[in-house]
């Protein structure tokens, strides 16, 4: 008789643990959150391209690349038709640095 009282006073526990469980959002929902977008939601064309800086200073292969948020567009070299910078002469791994090629006009999407 003792083991039945015991028995039934564990799952008298586990039901009220249960239902508080599921109770919970209920009584005290969680507040709703934003998500946040990427930190840089950039847009890299596939392959690369001939670059032309628009003063044309310079003319070189590269990555094209969109900032989604304002529409500017840039450019980053790779000197050659590889998708990554090479320096086959350096064994130290190369760093493309951007130069601006032009931007979108994405607010102009919303005009009638």
């Amino acid at each position: 008789m003792r083991k039945d009282s015991v028995t039934n006073f564990l799952l008298l526990v586990i039901a009220i643990a249960l239902v508080a469980i599921a109770a919970r959002p209920y009584v005290a929902p969680r507040a709703a959150q934003a998500q946040s977008a990427a930190p840089y939601p950039l847009y890299f064309e596939p392959g690369t391209q001939m670059l032309r800086a628009p003063d044309g200073s310079r003319q070189v292969y590269g990555r094209v690349v969109v900032d989604m948020r304002t529409g500017k567009i840039w450019g980053f070299p790779t000197i050659t038709p590889d998708t990554y910078p090479v320096n086959a002469v350096d064994s130290k791994p190369p760093v493309s640095r951007p130069f601006f090629l032009g931007r979108f006009a994405f607010e102009d999407t919303d005009k009638q």
